[in-house]
């Protein structure tokens, strides 16, 4: 459920000054608009600012030369890691024919085809990495004995919240948005890393910190809407302020449903700060194909017309098929500066 009258109090009462108003528009809105839903999260335990669509975005902001698909063509051999799903890496995505193994690691191409003609695709592949990068990014995230992956830490408070050493990026998104079944498709290769899901919507309550080898940490926030914890808006304001390692903020939208009014307020907060930030559309092997492009096409035309720290390419992503997946652990290897032969093209 909401927060209650008795709840708003207490965090208004501990606000800091000029904070009120903000506090109480966002609570407000979000309790106005949460929406219930059966999946949700769980609790498991640099430079800032991106150039809308309509101009390019400024070096090092993601955009790479666009690499073949067809690039994907040798097979690759490898194991799979002890309990990971079979598409969780990209030796045995390659074995696929290659309709369905572009579809897996480049689910937004698959679209285009379906496009009107003179459509605007530019969007659809500002971020095409080659074969080596994909490779090097599983690589961060296969553990090994030289290579951990591990739990940090919960926190609600940021005096709480492990020392910003490393890179970082969080994911944050409505409560039953399936961000927890995204992280464990992220994390598959590393199967010791334990992330629950669970049925009931808001389970996660503190932000919980993954680090990532000498590499970079991943954050799984709370969800905001459907049965927030009471202190939300003031942990995830004062992460996204003062967190100075953060390099990117994954903002994740239901694919079937798109962008409802609680993303718009996230959203909003977002570019009140100033933080980049990048939309990744989830569950997308539940929605049909028209509707998908549908959803595709309005939050397109959202990130160009409104927003100004978003990144023009969305990520789809879908945890069941491993869809997306790949390219996503790619682009978190890239903001975090851990692609070096990207960056360097």
């Amino acid at each position: 459920m909401c927060p209650s009258n008795s709840a708003y109090s207490v965090i208004l009462q501990t606000a800091r000054p000029g904070q009120h108003l903000r506090l109480l528009r966002w609570m407000r809105k979000a309790s106005a608009h949460a929406v219930a839903g059966p999946d949700s999260p769980r609790p498991a335990g640099g430079s800032r600012g991106t150039a809308p669509l309509s101009r390019p975005p400024p070096s090092g902001a993601g955009r790479v030369p666009p690499a073949a698909a067809g690039m994907l063509l040798p097979r690759a051999g490898g194991a799979v890691g002890r309990g990971s799903p079979p598409l969780a890496a990209l030796s045995h995505v390659l074995r696929l024919e290659r309709s369905r193994r572009t579809g897996i690691v480049f689910p937004l191409q698959k679209l285009e085809r379906y496009l009107a003609p003179g459509t605007d695709t530019a969007p659809f592949r500002l971020f095409q990495p080659g074969l080596t990068a994909l490779q090097r990014a599983e690589a961060l995230f296969r553990s090994d004995r030289g290579h951990p992956i591990d739990y940090v830490s919960s926190a609600v408070r940021m005096d709480h919240t492990p020392p910003p050493a490393l890179p970082e990026v969080c994911f944050i998104g409505r409560s039953n948005v399936g961000k927890s079944s995204l992280i464990r498709a992220l994390f598959s290769l590393a199967p010791e890393v334990e992330v629950r899901v669970s049925k009931t919507p808001g389970h996660t309550k503190k932000m919980n910190f993954f680090k990532v080898g000498k590499y970079f940490t991943l954050v799984d926030m709370p969800g905001y809407g459907y049965r927030a914890p009471q202190d939300f808006v003031e942990m995830v304001e004062a992460y996204l302020q003062e967190r100075h390692n953060l390099k990117r903020t994954f903002l994740l939208v239901d694919g079937v449903v798109g962008l409802q009014k609680t993303d718009h307020i996230a959203v909003e907060m977002l570019e009140e700060f100033g933080i980049p930030y990048v939309m990744v559309l989830t569950k997308i092997d539940r929605a049909s194909r028209g509707l998908l492009l549908k959803n595709v096409l309005e939050i397109q035309e959202f990130v160009k017309e409104s927003t100004q720290g978003c990144f023009p390419q969305l990520f789809l992503v879908s945890a069941v098929e491993f869809s997306g997946v790949h390219l996503l652990r790619c682009f978190v290897a890239h903001v975090t500066g851990n692609l070096p032969t990207v960056e360097a093209s």
